[in-house]
């Protein structure tokens, strides 16, 4: 019940029992009142009229009665009568009852022992009598004269004029009590709304910055502020219902809109001029683009990276800027020019024959050269010149991304002191021992320690990052904040495990699962009955591409069921062919496909349908929502979006994820069936498992998935980073101002 109506009625019976108490209390005593008044009435009415009657008592009794009837003209008086001392009646007024003959009342009158008296045999005597036509005051008073008693007057007054006037006063009292609770309700609630009103408007107008800060009002203030901080805070770590709009307001709030920046190697969108001569644009293969370009599309800003498609220089302006996406144009991709020998140096020597394979874990011996070392300090000075050429202010949001910007981070640092840069690095990192092999480890991690924030996939990442701080850097680490403080500088070190964005854009554009089905079947000639399996990848040894196939080859073997039925198809984006490791890997490949297909293939039926080519977003998502099963093997994975990506584009809710236990997707997607790309057997027996799964199955796993990714979000990924970042700049600037402030006991 609201606390009002339990006031009201609390009041309401309060009042009534009051009125019930007051209404006795003023019966009673308006009773006693009157009666009162009629006996002292009465007695002088008597006294007034004895000298009278004495001396008309011997004489004609019509004048005895004219006196009687004088008496008993006064409408309360009932009646009266004489009686004489022998208690005979002398006269009496018409009408005068029987109950109050002169033998009944006499009997009172005469005094106690009136033997031992010579006068005063009657006595003043009165009473309430009860009749069934009403109450009745009798009231009897002697006659005498010379001393001597002759009899006596007996006068009855009727009492029903005083149960009138007390019905009278009950309703008056009624009355006035019910107008007292009116009153008391209605006066206190007009003031309390009143004072309600007047107070919230002044306490609205003090939340929006208007009005005078009232000493009163800012203990309320207060917490009122504490509660909507928390609330906020709450809600930014809420999963679930991040969007892109989210993500523009959580900017909005915590940094005030500023412009975001990216430094990344691969830009979001490439221009290529065809063999015909026009320029297309293409969407790389890459899954940092995949998470991020949403992030961009949301919050506008700068993508600063390189440019090396071959149209790239003919579609900037002459600030190196264009605008995309294609008809959208909502942020910048600012494109830093590389000659072909810092390429060769930064990205495919010191990047991805030294760097990649020292932080995977797949076998490939990592080669680092001084010359390529060079290139990479080079190339990262001249992004880190570029970020602080596109800001406009001296504390900039700058996104930095990957193992080809380990040093950057230091570099913006310096040239901009208040800058909040986040590091996110998107593979692995590698445990102490395997991060002493590089002969740079010392200035890569202190390159990394410029960064506000560094950022990976998993806790476990980080530990191995704190780890190797550890071991090779003189600094502080406290591993309850998981923080790095070097030379008066802090740095977070975070989990942030990436994300899609959800809905994928690619996914609503798309034909529905049924539609892309038949189109996949008629383009790879697949028979009405076929099973699919896909794998999409750059062509990298990382990716497990061999065990996958490996793992097809021995499916047929142990499963002759699927012979001439299921056909497995890789799309395999070429990728790095300068690097003689990924051109023997693009020969492994090809041969084993040619080996299985030759083994298994028959009639126009091929087991491995190898697609060695860049596929642009809506050709993949095809095969996505086309296929019954997805495999993805990576040896060593930083996420693995394409896991993701799969389960995104099955709307359906059918097909099965197969999943590398090496990768940070199989902490998260745990309804996948997880494997050891390297157990072949254990592999081929999941596929199987795939195959033959149950629809209901499919749908309660994908489902669970599906549910995941639509709350753990790329928007809520980015959110999360910029919310930790503003945190950040506000701890740093109170303690900025904290230490500007005199200390005790200094001057000025």
């Amino acid at each position: 019940m609201p606390r009002m109506a339990q006031f009201i009625l609390t009041l309401i019976v309060g009042l009534a029992l009051l009125t019930w108490a007051a209404s006795g209390v003023v019966q009673t005593t308006a009773r006693e009142w009157f009666e009162r008044d009629v006996s002292s009435r009465a007695q002088l009415v008597l006294v007034g009229a004895s000298q009278s009657l004495a001396n008309a008592w011997y004489g004609d009794p019509k004048d005895i009665e004219k006196q009687l009837t004088d008496l008993a003209r006064d409408e309360r008086v009932m009646g009266a009568a004489a009686c004489d001392a022998d208690l005979n009646p002398r006269s009496s007024t018409p009408g005068f009852p029987e109950e109050f003959s002169c033998w009944a009342v006499g009997s009172r009158v005469r005094a106690a022992d009136p033997n031992e008296y010579d006068v005063g045999r009657f006595q003043e005597w009165s009473t309430i009598a009860n009749l069934p036509t009403g109450r009745l005051h009798v009231s009897a008073s002697p006659v005498t004269s010379q001393g001597q008693d002759l009899g006596f007057v007996i006068l009855l007054h009727d009492l029903s004029y005083i149960e009138r006037r007390e019905a009278q006063a009950r309703t008056f009292l009624l009355v006035a009590f019910g107008f007292l609770a009116v009153m008391a309700l209605g006066v206190p609630m007009f003031v309390a709304r009143w004072a309600r009103y007047g107070w919230s408007a002044e306490l609205r107008s003090m939340l929006r910055g208007g009005g005078k800060q009232k000493r009163e009002f800012q203990p309320i203030l207060s917490d009122v502020r504490e509660l909507v901080g928390r609330m906020a805070n709450d809600r930014e770590d809420m999963p679930g219902q991040w969007t892109a709009e989210r993500l523009k307001q959580t900017l909005n709030r915590h940094l005030h809109g500023e412009k975001v920046m990216i430094v990344a190697n691969r830009e979001p969108y490439i221009h290529q001029r065809t063999s015909d001569g026009k320029i297309e644009v293409q969407h790389p293969a890459s899954g940092l683009v995949t998470a991020l370009e949403p992030v961009m599309r949301a919050c506008s800003g700068v993508w600063i990276a390189h440019g090396n498609g071959s149209a790239d220089r003919e579609t900037v302006d002459r600030n190196d800027h264009v605008r995309v996406p294609p008809g959208e144009e909502s942020y910048h991709i600012r494109r830093v020019w590389l000659t072909e020998e810092e390429e060769k140096g930064y990205y495919y020597g010191f990047s991805n024959e030294g760097l990649w394979p020292l932080c995977h874990v797949a076998h490939t011996r990592p080669i680092f050269r001084t010359e390529d070392w060079r290139h990479y300090q080079v190339v990262n000075q001249r992004f880190a010149d570029t970020v602080c050429s596109e800001v406009d202010s001296d504390d900039p949001i700058v996104l930095v991304q990957d193992y080809h910007f380990a040093l950057a981070p230091a570099m913006i640092r310096k040239r901009l002191p208040s800058a909040t840069v986040i590091m996110f690095w998107h593979i692995p990192w590698p445990n102490a021992e395997r991060m002493g092999i590089c002969p740079w480890r010392n200035e890569l991690l202190d390159g990394l320690l410029g960064s506000s924030i560094v950022g990976y996939h998993t806790q476990f990442h980080c530990n191995n990052f704190l780890d190797s701080i550890d071991r090779y850097l003189e600094t502080r680490i406290d591993r309850e904040q998981t923080a790095v403080v070097m030379r008066g500088h802090r740095t977070l070190v975070r989990p942030y495990p990436i994300a899609l964005e959800w809905p994928v854009h690619w996914v609503e554009t798309a034909d529905s699962p049924k539609e892309c089905r038949a189109q996949v079947w008629r383009d790879l000639g697949l028979k009405p009955n076929a099973l699919l399996g896909v794998g999409v990848d750059r062509l990298d040894y990382t990716k497990g591409v061999e065990e996958r196939l490996l793992a097809v080859e021995l499916l047929l073997e142990r499963h002759p069921q699927f012979r001439g039925i299921f056909s497995f198809a890789q799309l395999a984006a070429p990728s790095r062919t300068k690097i003689e490791r990924y051109q023997n890997l693009n020969q492994v490949v090809e041969d084993l496909a040619a080996r299985i297909n030759q083994r298994f293939g028959h009639d126009g039926y091929q087991p491995i349908i190898l697609l060695r080519s860049h596929h642009e977003p809506p050709e993949v998502f095809r095969f996505y929502r086309a296929a019954d099963v997805c495999y993805v093997s990576s040896l060593h994975d930083g996420m693995n979006l394409v896991a993701k990506e799969f389960v995104a584009a099955r709307t359906d809710l059918k097909g099965v994820l197969v999943l590398s236990e090496f990768t940070g997707a199989a902490r998260e997607l745990t309804e996948a069936l997880i494997v050891n790309p390297y157990d072949l057997e254990a592999s081929s027996n999941a596929l199987a498992a795939a195959l033959t799964m149950p629809a209901e199955e499919q749908l309660d796993r994908m489902r669970s998935m599906r549910s995941l990714l639509g709350q753990f979000n790329v928007y809520r990924w980015a959110g999360k980073m910029l919310v930790d970042a503003a945190r950040l700049r506000n701890q740093e600037r109170v303690a900025g101002r904290l230490s500007t402030r005199p200390t005790l006991g200094s001057k000025g």
